[in-house]
């Protein structure tokens, strides 16, 4: 595989491998997404729009330059911005590998942080030298307004050109809660939701603060990815109910929905609407109770968007994936080609058994509670 290095979100020799359940890889390009989707299939979008969440600025204890990226806060509610997790490197900018940015400064609970128009203050070490919370100071308002004047979007070496806000938001976003793009939804646009509906394909969405993909620092990417916050509309699980009654499939746009249908597919209660915070990681013992398809970029080894993959196809699949890419020179990272995995069919068979189960067992429980209820 090879990196991305422009900003184009639908380059019209984006390339699709989709992998069946039978564990069978085929090269298509990306434009034929939805020919490759059934009538009665539902895809769910992350609608989340990306926030600009490197800050520059300066440790000022020590005067040391330092970049902070906002990593996480506890609520995607509007307000909810007082308080962030955060990564902070020392000087530099994205033209340097994130592999080789220096640390910051010593950071101690109380050392300030001037950042811009905004003023923050390190709460506690999360464990790691360059791994913080802080506490914004002002009003929601002020803080808003200073992360949208300040703040530019989290870049990384393998883009030349700098980042606009233009360049991460997906065609569908609406609250600004990401921290990186749910880039699986680049390749979103009119004409593909248009496919969809002409084809008998429903379309949903659901709101996650998608995070941060690396940190630089080997101890601290196997942390990744973090707690993340997301929204689930009652409309999506609405939507995902009747796709499941006509015998359709739900597909995720992008790992973020995956993650978060499945975390609040695993509470008590099953799939309901609702604020939730994502705590679960995706992988090879994960139980698929929600999610029969994915579509995501290509992602490189030994990342954790990588690891989610084992959730929906063996090792020796998997391995054989990572190979076609390879060897085809797909092209990775935000911008770059996407791959479409089903599960392996008795891994499927398995989570669908498992969902009908619950259906079965909750409607029992709704029709022995109306029955309890006085005429």
């Amino acid at each position: 595989m090879k990196a991305a290095t422009h900003p184009v979100q639908r380059p019209p020799d984006a390339r699709l491998l989709a992998v069946d359940p039978a564990g069978r890889i085929a090269h298509h390009p990306r434009g034929r997404l939805a020919e490759l989707l059934a009538p009665g299939d539902l895809v769910v979008a992350n609608d989340a729009a990306t926030l600009p969440a490197s800050l520059a600025g300066h440790h000022l204890a020590s005067g040391a330059a330092i970049e902070l990226r906002l990593a996480g806060r506890g609520s995607l509610a509007v307000d909810d911005v007082k308080v962030f997790s955060a990564i902070v490197f020392g000087a530099g900018d994205y033209r340097t590998r994130t592999e080789d940015r220096p640390l910051p400064p010593p950071l101690f609970p109380g050392d300030r942080l001037a950042l811009g128009p905004l003023d923050a203050e390190v709460l506690r070490s999360l464990g790691h030298p360059r791994f913080v919370e802080v506490h914004f100071s002002g009003s929601a308002d002020t803080i808003w307004a200073g992360i949208a004047r300040h703040g530019r979007p989290v870049q990384y070496a393998h883009l030349a050109e700098p980042l606009a806000l233009r360049d991460v938001w997906t065609r569908v976003a609406a609250l600004p809660v990401a921290f990186e793009p749910p880039s699986a939804g680049f390749v979103l646009d009119w004409h593909l939701l248009d496919a969809l509906q002409v084809r008998g394909i429903g379309y949903a969405t659901l709101t996650h603060a998608a995070g941060l993909s690396s940190t630089g620092d080997p101890a601290l990417d196997v942390r990744l990815p973090f707690d993340e916050p997301y929204h689930l509309p009652a409309s999506t699980v609405a939507a995902i109910e009747a796709a499941r009654e006509r015998g359709g499939r739900i597909v995720a746009l992008g790992t973020t929905v995956a993650r978060a249908l499945e975390h609040a597919a695993s509470r008590p209660g099953g799939l309901v609407a609702g604020d939730g915070l994502a705590t679960n990681r995706l992988g090879p013992r994960t139980p698929l109770h929600v999610v029969d398809a994915l579509v995501s970029g290509t992602h490189e080894p030994g990342s954790s968007h990588h690891e989610l993959l084992r959730a929906f196809v063996d090792d020796g699949t998997l391995a054989r994936i990572d190979a076609a890419l390879e060897a085809s020179a797909y092209r990775t990272h935000e911008f770059g080609d996407s791959v479409l995995i089903e599960p392996m069919a008795a891994r499927h068979a398995c989570a669908q058994a498992r969902w009908n189960l619950k259906t079965a067992t909750l409607a029992s429980r709704l029709g022995q509670t109306r029955t309890a209820l006085p005429a």
